[in-house]
């Protein structure tokens, strides 16, 4: 029975162990960017801990094996358990130490959790369990539950409890084998009383820990974002904050400002009406990302649009900016026309199982600040949106700064150029964001900036919208390698350009 026991604490701690590998990879790609390189140095820096661990093992006395198992299921469960919030709050209140802290808790947890499994199989050796029988059952349980966490967090744990509230829960999860491991073991640990008084404290801690997860991540997101949370959520596919402060009503994805109400007009009539008004016949429009509906308002504002689809990843975001009455006032109810088909999927593989084609597109997706994002700025992407766009229809994609992202967004420019699309790059100055980029492109139309629009503007009219043409001596064109998938090198162009910014 006793050998049962520590064979199925392997599979709980080998859960728990990959899941604090897993929370951390995900914290520091949400919140520094730069997926591959989060998971790659926080892999390696575990990895390495672990191994030090193993070897350090090896100086636990026989006797005093069944003893420091449940004092390292305890560290292990409090120091993992506490990661995902101490680092939210770290980043949230005092962004400058958060790199240091986070290895500093890989290296910890890594090499805690690279003594569990030698000291598991040095307990069961003791119990005349055959060597090679020992080494079967102990890999087997240890592979079975990284596979099990490896499943669950990004389909269930991640988007449905949060990092911070799966943290604590598989630092309850080791302090319970703890908890068991006293139990079942008691008649062979010299100090039982006091590491069941220690257990059941940071039992306490943990559960109020996961119990408290909302006011916790509330508090830290009200030092990142300062004004007043109204509604958050996390899905899926991305973190979603929406702020108020007075009249200003701001959108986050991921951590990054999307819009404030106070001047995301001209973000958006800088976005539509340069195409819209070059093509009086359009009558289908296509927008791929858009999800809050302010580009969606803009075009159904002309009444020779007799159908728009709108293609957006996530059904939390279409659906906040349907139905919450204060987000649904921003795109005037956009969402709710006649006219409007919204589709919740990814816009490539939509693409790829769509015939319809479209005399516009509007690309509106977040900036290229990881891979999964930057898949949508590739050659293969512009080319599947080109097979949609009517030969004299016109594309529009949001862009990045050319001032901030220089060589990012003429690296956007030369990958819509790779595909045979004519382009045309302008920018127009948003005081949320600074001088922000947009590049027009089709594949046979000779294009001309309006010198009129048909409809009232609060932002454009023809003085500003041939500025937004005119590139200045400090935003000239740079000639840039074009997106690729098996490269990324826009993700990579986008990360060192918002660098040199903030340094």
């Amino acid at each position: 029975m006793n050998k049962k026991i520590l064979i199925l604490s392997v599979f709980v701690v080998a859960s728990c162990g990959l899941a604090y590998e897993l929370i951390a990879g995900a914290m520091s790609s949400y919140l520094l960017g730069d997926s591959i390189l989060q998971f790659s140095t926080i892999i390696g820096c575990y990895l390495f801990a672990m191994g030090v661990g193993a070897h350090f093992s090896k100086y636990v006395k026989d006797e005093d094996v069944l003893s420091r198992f449940v004092d390292i299921e305890l560290a292990v469960g409090l120091i993992g358990g506490l990661s995902a919030a101490i680092l939210f709050m770290t980043f949230s209140w005092m962004a400058a130490p958060f790199r240091t802290l986070l290895y500093v808790m890989v290296f910890l947890i890594g090499a805690l959790v690279g003594m569990e499994v030698p000291l598991v199989m040095r307990a069961l050796n003791t119990r005349q369990t055959e060597f090679s029988e020992l080494v079967s059952r102990v890999l087997t349980f240890d592979y079975l539950g990284a596979l099990a966490v490896s499943l669950l967090f990004p389909l269930v744990l991640s988007p449905y409890l949060g990092l911070v509230r799966t943290g604590f829960l598989f630092g309850m999860l080791n302090v319970g084998v703890g908890l068991w491991s006293i139990y079942v073991f008691r008649a062979e640990l010299k100090n039982m009383s006091g590491q069941f008084l220690r257990a059941c404290a940071v039992m306490l801690l943990l559960v109020t820990g996961f119990a408290m997860s909302d006011r916790m991540v509330e508090w830290g997101e009200h030092g990142l974002f300062g004004d007043q949370i109204v509604y958050s959520t996390t899905t899926p596919y991305q973190r979603l904050v929406i702020t108020r402060w007075k009249d200003d009503t701001r959108l986050y994805i991921n951590g990054n400002l999307q819009f404030s109400s106070r001047d995301e007009y001209r973000y958006h009539e800088a976005l539509v009406h340069p195409v819209m008004e070059a093509l009086p016949w359009a009558r289908r429009v296509l927008v791929l990302g858009g999800g809050d509906g302010l580009a969606l308002r803009e075009i159904l504002r002309y009444p020779n649009i007799e159908h728009v689809t709108v293609v957006d990843l996530d059904p939390a975001m279409t659906g906040a900016f349907t139905t919450r009455p204060e987000l649904a006032e921003l795109n005037k109810k956009s969402f709710s026309d006649k006219r409007v088909t919204v589709i919740n999927a990814d816009a490539a593989v939509w693409l790829r199982n769509n015939q319809d084609m479209f005399d516009a597109a509007i690309v509106d997706f977040p900036d290229p600040s990881s891979f999964a994002l930057g898949k949508l700025y590739s050659v293969p992407f512009y080319d599947l949106v080109k097979k949609h766009l009517a030969a004299k229809g016109l594309m529009v994609v949001q862009s990045t700064s050319p001032f901030f992202a220089p060589h990012a967004y003429w690296t956007i420019n030369s990958t819509l150029r790779e595909v045979g699309m004519r382009t045309w790059p302008y920018h127009a100055y948003v005081p949320s964001f600074g001088e922000w980029g947009f590049i027009l492109a089709s594949p046979q139309l000779d294009y001309t900036p309006p010198t009129s629009y048909r409809l009232p503007m609060r932002y454009l009219n023809a003085d500003t919208t041939r500025e937004m043409f005119i590139f200045p001596p400090d935003m000239q064109p740079m000639a840039m390698a074009p997106n690729r998938l098996n490269t990324q090198s826009l993700v990579h162009e986008f990360e060192q350009d918002w660098n040199r910014v903030i340094r």
